[in-house]
């Protein structure tokens, strides 16, 4: 027994190193990729002081640093998200979409598009209303029905889904077909085109409480993954504290979806890969599914942004990523069950 937790030490010890590494390489390669690029000489002369042309050191400060610190902030999100949305969820499929937040999150910038000005912060604005309304209206129907199951989150969800996509459509079809719709086509591809160092600041203290306590909430987390006549003979109150880590994450999702759009497959395969590295699924578990997001997305957008002449959108290159990570976990269940 104690050769195997030490083996399993050893195993995160590495995995954390490895991914640590990575994410490293990754933001130095997405600080550099570009249409200006910018070498690694460059960026160290630009952190310490040297000489350095003053449009290289305006496109490192204004472009890439803060395209970077976003790409970080929206992968690790969404992959501690995908986490805990799977434990407490008891499904390997569950991801951050799986009770509304994504549909309200889109409801919400389709009415700022359409409805208001379209600015970018309208839009911003509107994609965190809409997300948090969403669950609001979630809970707001579990709370009818009295219900303890996680069943019932899910089929919730589906229902403000169903209303959001239903209004969504609507509004669409309301839409200009010059601009406003395709603006609403683009948001729900995802980008970091347009992401600047003030709007990174603005949705930083809400990613920071979200990010923060669901790290602080993670031994609530793991206990709801158990079935509920434990939880109750353990003395956990249930209602309360699933509220309080689904109130947490959708806070979290909803600041990273707010500036980027929807991103497709990040906080669905963050944790399977975690899991199949770890062979387990805990804290640490969380904490590597947060650092492989953040890894995924930013070598999706280095991909985006260097693949064509013009910027392609995020999802495209998460989902070309995903799918063959889930046809293997599909095979290798498969193979399990043979």
């Amino acid at each position: 027994m104690e050769r195997r937790a030490e083996h399993h030490q050893k195993l995160a010890a590495a995995a954390f190193a490895a991914a640590g590494v990575l994410l490293l390489a990754a933001a130095l390669g997405s600080c550099c990729v570009g249409k200006y690029p910018i070498s690694l000489e460059e960026i160290w002369r630009i952190l310490t002081g040297g000489a350095v042309k003053d449009m290289t050191r305006n496109a490192f400060f204004t472009l890439r640093l803060s395209r970077t610190a976003m790409a970080v902030l929206s992968g690790a999100g969404l992959g501690l998200a995908g986490a805990v949305y799977q434990i407490i969820f008891k499904n390997p499929l569950a991801s951050p979409d799986i009770i509304g937040i994504a549909s309200g999150a889109n409801l919400g910038a389709a009415v700022a598009i359409v409805a208001v000005s379209g600015t970018m912060a309208s839009v911003a604005v509107g994609a965190f209303a809409g997300g948090l309304l969403a669950v609001a209206m979630v809970m707001l129907l579990v709370h009818a029905t009295r219900s303890l199951s996680t069943s019932t989150y899910v089929l919730a969800g589906i229902i403000i889904s169903a209303v959001a996509n239903a209004l969504i459509m609507a509004l669409k079809y309301c839409a200009d077909s010059d601009s406003e719709l395709a603006a609403i086509e683009y948001w729900t591809m995802g980008s970091l085109a347009a992401v600047t160092a003030e709007k990174v600041r603005t949705i930083l203290p809400f990613w920071v409480l979200g990010f923060g306590g669901l790290l602080l909430f993670r031994r609530q987390v793991g206990l709801l993954s158990l079935n509920e006549e434990e939880c109750r003979m353990l003395g956990v109150r249930l209602r309360p504290i699933r509220r309080t880590i689904l109130t947490l994450s959708t806070l979290l999702v909803a600041s990273v979806v707010s500036v980027t759009g929807l991103i497709s497959f990040t906080g669905l395969i963050a944790p399977h890969i975690a899991r199949v590295i770890l062979r387990r699924q805990n804290t640490q578990t969380m904490v590597l599914s947060a650092l492989v997001g953040a890894v995924v997305l930013l070598a999706a957008d280095i991909l985006a942004r260097s693949l064509y002449a013009a910027e392609l959108p995020l999802s495209i290159l998460t989902t070309v990523i995903g799918v063959p990570v889930l046809l293997w976990f599909l095979c290798r269940r498969g193979g399990d069950a043979a």
